[in-house]
């Protein structure tokens, strides 16, 4: 994509991009520069959700968005009419302007248009796989789930093998003690030794993603 043609995004917070994405862009028009348009404000909406991974992102991409149909009535409570009316006029503008958005990309979407989409987004910084991986690990660490796991995750959306390997490797976490935290706040302390009810502490943390080996350690490597 050529300078003419590209968005110029410089000298503006990543905010402001992605909050006003509609306004940065040219009406559609024919040819690639406003279909790639389109298709760059779609993936900074998306970006602005939550991280992607590149493979993820051109997934995404690929797929036409699915059109959204305005309900034919709103009806508030009377308690909160005001407050629901000016919600619903909100969320339906913004719904309105997405559509838009949405109405510039055509049905078969071009896997050239969606790569140079890709390309502009690592230009911009927007996608590194490394850096997605890492904070994929540390926020599903913190919800509890084991490096198995976020591994498999990390595998679905498109991040190769070395690039996962590499950042579980980095990671801070101490996923033995992880383990134990997760089984003495649903088992409680001290955690069972008979093997019926040990036996559930094992199958508790494996469906949380964790290795044997870091099973085995809470009761190896934590005695009292």
């Amino acid at each position: 994509m050529s300078d003419d043609n590209a968005v110029n995004l410089e000298h503006r917070s990543q905010h402001d991009e992605l909050e006003d994405a509609s306004s940065l862009f040219s009406p559609a028009k024919e040819g690639d520069a406003g279909k790639i348009n389109a298709l760059i404000s779609r993936a900074m909406r998306l970006l602005s959700q939550r991280d992607h991974g590149e493979m993820e992102l051109r997934r995404k991409l690929l797929t036409p968005p699915i059109a959204f149909s305005k309900p034919s009535s709103f009806k508030s409570p009377k308690s909160h009419a005001r407050k629901s009316t000016l919600s619903f006029s909100k969320e339906w503008q913004e719904e309105e302007e997405q559509k838009k958005i949405d109405r510039q990309i055509p049905e078969d979407i071009s896997p050239e248009h969606v790569q140079s989409v890709i390309d502009y987004c690592y230009q911009h910084s927007w996608l590194d796989d490394a850096k997605f991986a890492n904070h994929y690990i540390s926020g599903r660490s913190k919800k509890g789930y084991g490096a198995q796991r976020i591994r498999s995750e990390l595998q679905q959306k498109g991040v190769d093998k070395e690039t996962i390997i590499l950042a579980l490797e980095n990671s801070d976490v101490d996923w033995c003690a992880l383990a134990r935290d997760l089984a003495v706040r649903k088992f409680d302390e001290p955690l069972p030794t008979d093997w019926k009810e040990k036996s559930k502490v094992m199958r508790y943390l494996l469906s949380r993603g964790f290795f044997n080996e870091e099973i085995q350690s809470i009761y190896r490597d934590f005695d009292d």
